[in-house]
């Protein structure tokens, strides 16, 4: 039995991200048949420009981006919430994986949205903002897949997502429906 390749994109550029730790914990806590790849920092793909998004001119971290999106079963975005919304760089990813129009990596790729953030309702907003930004983008966008974890300055100051037994139990929940969507998808 192969492995239902996720591919994490984490939102969030800073180093120390407590998204991108929330990612590793995912990635700790994938059951057997699932692997997790977290994908390296979004801060590197430049802000997507139609004037360089034409064969011979795509910039090597774009075109990485979009071959590593074509090759995975499911996207899973980690995003914190910036002012009330999805980061730049989560929202420049989506473009990129949107092109070509129609046919981009995101074109009915099953996506989920998850992540956690500062506030008391753990970025919500952010996560409703990405599903509809990849909704419009062309990907199956998965509802019922759904992970907000709040205060997370204070939650994480001192003690990694992988190591809060409420998160654990809460990551292992959210594969049950990534895990079915992609076994519908095979049999079909």
């Amino acid at each position: 039995m192969s492995k239902n390749t996720v591919l994490a994109l984490v939102g969030s550029l800073r180093a120390d991200s407590h998204n991108r730790k929330l990612a590793e914990a995912i990635q700790l806590n994938a059951p057997e048949n699932v692997e997790v790849q977290i994908h390296g920092s979004l801060g590197n793909i430049p802000f997507y420009n139609e004037d360089i998004d034409v064969e011979g001119k795509v910039p090597a971290e774009a075109a990485a981006l979009r071959a590593a999106a074509a090759k995975a079963d499911t996207l899973l975005f980690v995003t914190p919430e910036h002012n009330g919304t999805l980061t730049a760089s989560l929202k420049n990813a989506i473009d990129w994986l949107s092109r070509p129009y129609g046919a981009g990596a995101l074109a009915g790729k099953p996506t989920a949205v998850v992540g956690t953030a500062f506030g008391q309702f753990g970025g919500v907003w952010a996560q409703d903002e990405a599903r509809k930004a990849a909704g419009i983008a062309g990907a199956k966008v998965l509802d019922n897949v759904k992970l907000a974890v709040p205060g997370s300055m204070v939650r994480f100051a001192e003690l990694h997502p992988k190591d809060d037994t409420e998160v654990v139990e809460q990551i292992k929940a959210i594969f049950e429906p990534l895990t079915a969507v992609q076994e519908e998808e095979a049999a079909a």
